[in-house]
C-alpha cells in the first residue's frame, strides 16, 4: 500500500519492482520483524510514512527510492523465511519441504530457499494463495473417507478446469458470426505465426487450476525480439517494470537456464545462461533471471508440440507465456471469454481448439 499498490491484489508486483533497487533499508525492515526461538514471528505495527517518507500515489512515477524499498523488503523477506526454514528443518530433520500461502507464490523467494535453504527438495502448491486452500481440504477429506494414510496422488500438472470441444467452439463462432478457419496442423501453423513476431491467444484443452496460465489459457509470443516484453505489457496494460515469463521444453531447460530441471508450475526463477541471453532477451529480467515453466509431452501434448514446432523453425525451444486476460480481468475460461478478450485487445491471432481467428490489417 505504501508503494501505491492495491492491498490483497498487487503484492506480487513488489517482487518485480525489487529487482531494480538496492538494499538501502535492510535495518529498517529487520527492526520490524521478530523471529522467535519456537518458529513463530511477529511484525510491528509501523507507520511506514514516518520511516520511508510519504506514501506513493498510484499515478506517480516510480523512483529509485521506491525501488530500494521494494528491494530491501524482498531481501529481508528472504532472510526471515530462511530463518524459519532453518528452525523447521532442525525440528523435523526432513529433506522435503512443501509450501502454500500467498508468499509461496514469490518465485524469487522460492529460488532463494532452493539454493540456500536446508531442504533438498521444495514443492510449492501451484494455487498457493488463499483460493487454493480448497485443494488441501479436499485431499484431507479424501484421506479421511478412504481411511488410509497411503499417498497415491502426484500433482504433476494443473490442467483440471473446464474443457470445450471443437464442436462447441465452432458452434459459438458460427452463432456469433466470427470469421475463422480450421487448421490442419495446429502446432506447425501456430509456430509459423509466432515466428513472424505476432502475439497470439492460445486456448487449448482443460483450463489451469490456480493463478498461473500454463499453456491452456495463455497469450504466447516469440522471445527472440527484446521489444516483445514492452509489447506484451502494452497489450495487457501492465507496468513497464514487470517481466514476462518463458515456457521451455523440459528436455531443453538445462541448456538455456542454469541448473534448470523440472518446473511445471512457474514458481521458481533460474538464471538465463550467458550464452543464451541474446537469443531470448524478451524473457530475461533486469537481474538476469527468468521465471520458467517446463513442459513435457505427457503434461500438455498440444503445448509441447507447439514448442517443438517453434524450435524447428527458429532453433529456440522457448516461448513467452503470459496469462490470457487484460488488466483487472480474470483469466479467460469459456470460448466467449477468449473471443471477447481477443477482439478488445491489440494482439494478432487467436488459436482456439483447432481454429484460427486473425485480425486482417
Amino acid at each position: 500500500s505504501h508503494l501505491g499498490f492495491l492491498h490483497s491484489s498487487d503484492e506480487y508486483k513488489v517482487m518485480a519492482l525489487a529487482s531494480y533497487g538496492k538494499p538501502e533499508f535492510l535495518e529498517q525492515f529487520r527492526s520490524m520483524i521478530h523471529v522467535n526461538a519456537n518458529g513463530t514471528y511477529t511484525i510491528d505495527d509501523v507507520d511506514l510514512a514516518a520511516v520511508f517518507g510519504p506514501k506513493r500515489k498510484r499515478s506517480e512515477e516510480f523512483t529509485k527510492h521506491h525501488f530500494n524499498i521494494a528491494h530491501s523488503l524482498q531481501c529481508v523477506l528472504q532472510e526471515t523465511v530462511l530463518q524459519l526454514a532453518g528452525w523447521l528443518h532442525s525440528e523435523t530433520r526432513e529433506d522435503n519441504l512443501c509450501m502454500a500461502g500467498g508468499v509461496a507464490l514469490n518465485c524469487v523467494l522460492n529460488a532463494c530457499l532452493r539454493d540456500k535453504g536446508p531442504f533438498k527438495n521444495i514443492w510449492v502448491q501451484p494455487a498457493a494463495g488463499d483460493a487454493g486452500t480448497a485443494l488441501g481440504a479436499a485431499l484431507w477429506v479424501d484421506a479421511k473417507e478412504q481411511k488410509t494414510k497411503e499417498k497415491k496422488f502426484i500433482m504433476d500438472h494443473a490442467y483440471w478446469g473446464p474443457c470445450y470441444s471443437d464442436e462447441g467452439i465452432e458452434n459459438f463462432m458460427k452463432w456469433s458470426k466470427v470469421p475463422y478457419r480450421k487448421l490442419n496442423h495446429v502446432a506447425e501453423e501456430t509456430a509459423s505465426i509466432l515466428a513472424q513476431d505476432k502475439i497470439i491467444g492460445w486456448y487449448q484443452g482443460r483450463m489451469e487450476f490456480g493463478p498461473r496460465a500454463l499453456g491452456s489459457r495463455s497469450i504466447l509470443a516469440s522471445p527472440i525480439n527484446a521489444g516483445m516484453q514492452a509489447r506484451l505489457n502494452e497489450v495487457k496494460d501492465r507496468e513497464d517494470f514487470r517481466p514476462v515469463a518463458p515456457v521451455v521444453l523440459e528436455e531443453d531447460a538445462a541448456e538455456w537456464f542454469e541448473n534448470a530441471g523440472y518446473s511445471p508450475f512457474m514458481l521458481f526463477v533460474y538464471n538465463v545462461k550467458p550464452d543464451k541471453a541474446d537469443k531470448i532477451p524478451a524473457v530475461r529480467h533486469v537481474d538476469g533471471t527468468a521465471r520458467i515453466q517446463t513442459v513435457n509431452q505427457k503434461q500438455h501434448p498440444h503445448y509441447y508440440e507447439l514448442l517443438k514446432a517453434f524450435k524447428k523453425i527458429t532453433g529456440v525451444p522457448v516461448l513467452v507465456n503470459t496469462s490470457f486476460n487484460t488488466l483487472g480481468k480474470p483469466i479467460v475460461c469459456t470460448p466467449r471469454d477468449a473471443i471477447e478478450c481477443f477482439w478488445t485487445s491489440p494482439f494478432d491471432a487467436l488459436v482456439i481448439g483447432s481454429y484460427l481467428i486473425e485480425k486482417q490489417h
